[in-house]
Order: C-alpha cells, then sequence, then structure tokens
C-alpha cells in the first residue's frame, strides 16, 4: 500500500468539503478529508523508514494531506542541517496558510544564529507562503531570549499586498506585544507602514489573555481610521 493509499483509508468527504473552505485558493479536488491527529499519526509510523525517505524525494504531492504529511516528516528529522536541506526543498511547493503554519521543526533550535540568517533569507525571498514561514520563524523562536528588536523591523519593513503575509505579519506583532512589550510598542506607536495589518495586529493583541487589561485599553487608542 502506498503512503497516499494509506492516507486515503483515513478520508472523510465532509471533512474535505470543511478543509476545503478553509483554504480556499485551492481546489476541491486536492482534499482527500483526512484530520490531522491522523496524519501526524501516520508521520510517527514513518519517520526514518525508507518508505518516508521515498515519499520525501518526490514533489509535488497531489493532495493537501500528502503536504501537511510532508511537513510532519520534516519535523521528524532530528539534524540542523539534513532538516534544512529539506525545508528548502519543500518550501517552495508550500501553496496555502495551513501547511505554512503547521511546520515547526524542533531541529531548527540547534542553531539559532544560523535560523535567524535563514529566516532573513525566507522573508526576502518574495514568495508568499515562504515569506509567511520566516516570518513564523521569528515568532517561534526569537521572542524569548533571543529576541532582538531588530527583529520586529524586519517583519514591519517587508512590502506585500498578499492576504496570508499580511495576516502572519499582524500575527507577529500580537505575539510580540504579548511577549516583549515593552520593545515591540515603539512599532505600534508610530504606525506600521500598512494600515490594515497594524489594525489587525492590536485588534488580534486585544485579543490575546497575555495582556492586561491597561494594555489593550491603550492598544485601542492607537488604531487607524
Amino acid at each position: 500500500m502506498t503512503v497516499t493509499e494509506r492516507l486515503s483509508a483515513f478520508a472523510e468527504p465532509e471533512y474535505a468539503d470543511f478543509s476545503a473552505k478553509l483554504t480556499p485558493n485551492l481546489p476541491r479536488e486536492r482534499f482527500l478529508g483526512v484530520r490531522v491527529p491522523k496524519i501526524r499519526a501516520l508521520a510517527k509510523e514513518l519517520a526514518g523508514t525508507p518508505e518516508a525517505r521515498e515519499f520525501l524525494a518526490v514533489l509535488p504531492h497531489r493532495y493537501h494531506e500528502e503536504n501537511f504529511l510532508h511537513g510532519f516528516l520534516v519535523e521528524r528529522v532530528r539534524g540542523f542541517d539534513e532538516c534544512v536541506a529539506e525545508l528548502e526543498r519543500f518550501l517552495p511547493y508550500i501553496d496555502n496558510w495551513a501547511v505554512c503554519d503547521c511546520v515547526t521543526p524542533p531541529a531548527l533550535k540547534r542553531d539559532l544564529p544560523r535560523l535567524e540568517a535563514l529566516s532573513r533569507a525566507w522573508i526576502a525571498s518574495g514568495e508568499t507562503y515562504t515569506v509567511r514561514f520566516g516570518m513564523r520563524m521569528l515568532m517561534e523562536f526569537f521572542l524569548d531570549a533571543a529576541f532582538k528588536p531588530e527583529y520586529p523591523e524586519l517583519v514591519a519593513s517587508v512590502e506585500s499586498d498578499e492576504y496570508y503575509v499580511k495576516m502572519m505579519a499582524a500575527w507577529y506583532f500580537a505575539t510580540a506585544l504579548a511577549k516583549q512589550y515593552e520593545a515591540t510598542l515603539p512599532f505600534i506607536e508610530r504606525g506600521l507602514p500598512d494600515a490594515w495589518t497594524h489594525n489587525k495586529a492590536i485588534q488580534k493583541a486585544i485579543e490575546s489573555r497575555r495582556l492586561t487589561d491597561e494594555q489593550k485599553v491603550y492598544l485601542r487608542t492607537l488604531k487607524r481610521r
């Protein structure tokens, strides 16, 4: 049985309809309707096997869930260099926000200086989901002890009309306000370059439970009309 056949065994047509509505840039025929926990379980079973290596070697995939599985297998690669090599092969084939946001390989924590350089390159790529992925790596790995004020500056400097890039930038700033409030607030006070992203970042920050009521009241005064 092939990997695709194994995925297909878990297919739920109604769930495929639901998933397709969440990812409107993909046609319905790209969806099998397999729930993420079952895809993760299959990735755990396949990781490190010849079958997994063969699957990772073949791109592009036909189905949305195959891309999920690919991402989850990349997450299970332990070595930094091997993980990055697999990511570099896979990123050009990511074609939606859901797959982009599912891949957070723990191996990347092994070398944060190199990950920083990679994130900068991904953000500079101009490719929608590669840019989004680079921003998300800054959010996932560089908002705690490794934070530097130049990182929000980097995200704020991205010029894009792509909805999924702008939404990621808003998500980044909302999370940065929750984790690095004092360092991030000046970016909001002087205004992010794009008004939509600026207001969306404030909206998402206000929805967070990690900010105080006083902080939320002040952020509301910084919305742009």
